[in-house]
Formats: structure tokens, sequence, C-alpha cells
């Protein structure tokens, strides 16, 4: 008598989700996103189009950190590369966003392959200070933004929320509208980051995270896939940047800050280094935790009058412990939460 899984054909077994439980389970993902835009308000259409953007953004930092093993408190420059060249094609060039945001996710690329360049040689505390560095400079040249043409903010034309000659706000209001863009592009963005780890250059990316001079002697090119790792989350940092200004329409150097780098890190960190869904629940979880405060502060601010005075302080608290709890009790974030609870049914009544 057979037990478990067992597999007939190569294809099976290289099967992204193989069994029906998990198929099922996307099913119910994609039924519940394609329902959700009809039922929710503004404000969650608004939290939802914020969750897609920032899980975009996470996810190309979780290929460099989680995967690569490349540390990077960097990101948030590469988002204000991508968002700042997706403004000014639009703004100067009169660019539809079917043409910004591809040329904005590439340029950053280019941006990130250039700041990796030190992680051939860097690695650890010297390479976080590498990127930091990264960070700082793309933060000067835009605070200094007469040498690139740019004041302190830049607007976009609402006639550049086009795709292919479609007009955005023929869907309706720009939350309801956007919802379809950013989810789009974060189904693309999880299909192809999943198939990417199970390739050639996915496999030596976890092998350098692993140990790199092993990976070095079974004929991986170190100073190729560190930049490729680094072009590669660049490329989707990009692609959140570019996302976020045609989303806002009105970008500025203040939303690209070194605690935006924090912030991503924390994303990957309380969701799950080296996992892709890890990477979602992880910017859900700092997206919608200061939303919470909020709605809470808002209904005891009868009680405590004083509340929406230290809310910011109560969310930067909140933000830390969350950080430190996590890493405590559970280093591997919440895939790994999430993991627990299905080997318990899965395993049930066996389950321990």
């Amino acid at each position: 008598m057979q037990s478990g899984t067992f597999h007939t054909s190569y294809a099976g077994d290289m099967a992204l989700r193989p069994y029906w439980v998990q198929r099922l389970r996307i099913v119910l993902v994609l039924i519940a996103v394609l329902t959700f835009p009809w039922v929710a308000d503004r404000y969650w259409l608004n939290l939802a189009n914020t969750i897609a953007i920032a899980a975009i953004g996470a996810i190309g930092l979780n290929i460099l950190v989680g995967y690569t093993g490349q540390i990077s408190i960097g990101h948030g420059g590469f988002l204000a590369v991508g968002a700042y060249t997706a403004g000014l094609l639009a703004a100067r060039l009169d660019a539809p966003m079917w043409v910004t945001i591809p040329v904005a996710s590439g340029f950053t690329a280019l941006v990130g392959a250039f700041f990796g360049l030190p992680s051939v040689r860097l690695k650890g505390l010297y390479l976080a200070i590498a990127t930091l560095a990264a960070q700082e400079i793309i933060i000067w040249l835009l605070t200094h933004g007469k040498l690139l043409g740019i004041g302190e903010s830049l607007t976009l034309p609402q006639a550049a929320n086009n795709l292919f000659g479609f007009p955005l706000s023929a869907l309706g209001n720009n939350d309801f509208a956007f919802y379809w863009v950013t989810v789009g592009f974060l189904i693309l963005t999880v299909v192809f980051v999943s198939n990417l780890f199970r390739s050639r250059t996915g496999r030596a990316f976890v092998a350098i995270r692993d140990q790199d001079i092993a990976a070095q002697v079974i004929g991986v090119d170190l100073f190729r896939y560190k930049l490729l790792a680094f072009a590669t989350s660049s490329f989707f940092a990009g692609l959140a940047g570019a996302l976020t200004a045609h989303y806002r329409g009105i970008i500025s150097w203040e939303r690209f800050t070194i605690d935006t780098s924090i912030l991503y890190l924390a994303m990957i960190i309380i969701g799950g280094l080296g996992s892709v869904s890890g990477s979602i629940y992880g910017a859900a979880f700092m997206t919608l935790l200061p939303a919470l405060l909020s709605n809470l502060a808002r209904a005891i601010s009868g009680v405590v009058p004083d509340i929406n005075t230290y809310l910011p302080y109560i969310q930067q608290g909140a933000f830390g412990l969350a950080i430190v709890l996590f890493l405590i009790f559970e280093p591997e974030g919440i895939v790994k939460m999430w993991r627990n609870v299905k080997d318990y049914f899965r395993l049930w009544p066996f389950s321990y």
C-alpha cells in the first residue's frame, strides 16, 4: 500500500503548484482579488493599491537580500529613480504610462547594476554601507533638483495615465482604475520571480547566498550573477516607483528617504526572507498596521483627546516592536507561521 504523493512525469515533478489543494487555493485567491474592487470603497481600494505596489518593491528587495544574500539599505533610492524617471518622461515628453513604466524600470535596473559593482568585492556590513551611500547619492541629486531640471516635487499630467490609448479615467475613479494596473503588475511579478528561482540564474543566486566561495568553485560567475541580482532587484524597485508616480500623480524626494529603505527591509524580514509570498504578507502587514492604529486612535479619540498628537510616535513604536517580536519569536516571518498552520491541518490528527 502506497502513501504520499508520487509524480509519474518530469513535468508533474517540476510543476509550480503540483497539488490540487494548492491550485484550488490560487483559484480562490484570484476570485477574491477579482471580486474585491466591486465591493470595496475608495479607502480600502487605496490600501489595496498601496499594498500591491509595496509588494512589488518588497519582492524586488527579497531577490537581492533573501535569495542572493546581498544586504541592501538603499532600496528607497532605487524606488526614487523609477518614480522620477517615469515622472520626467510623463511631464516633459508627455509619454503615456505604457512607455514610462518599462523605461523607468529598465533605467533603474541599469542604475542598480552600477551601484552593485562594489558587491563583487564587498559583503556584509561593508556592502550595507555601500548601498547606503547609493541611497544618499540619489537623494542628494533629487534634493539638488536643478542639476536634473526638477524642483522640490514633480506633478504628472492626468493624460499620462493611459494604456495603449485607453484612458484609465474611463474605468471610474482613480483608485478603482489603478487597482487593475497595480494588481496586474503584481501578478506578473509573482509569476516571473516564482519561475526565476526554478531556472539556472535563480539557482545561481541561491548558491551565492548559501556560500559564494563554493558557488564560485562549481563554476558560478560571481561578478555576473551579483550584478544581475542587483539589476533584477532594482528593476522591480523601479517598477514600484513608476507605479507610485502614476498612482499618486505627484512625487517628492521625501517619499523615498532612508526611512523607506528601512520600511522595505522590515517588510521582507516580517514577511519572510527568501519567499515571494512572504514579501506580499510583509507588505500587507506593514501597510495595514499604521492604518489599523489610525482607525483605533480615531475610535478612542473621545476617551483620549490627545491620542492623535501621539499617533506618529505610537506608529513608530509599533513598527519597531513588530520587528523585534518577529526576530525573537518567529525569525522566518509570517510565511513560516502560515506554513505551520498548513502543516498542522495536513498532518492532523498526527500533527505533533
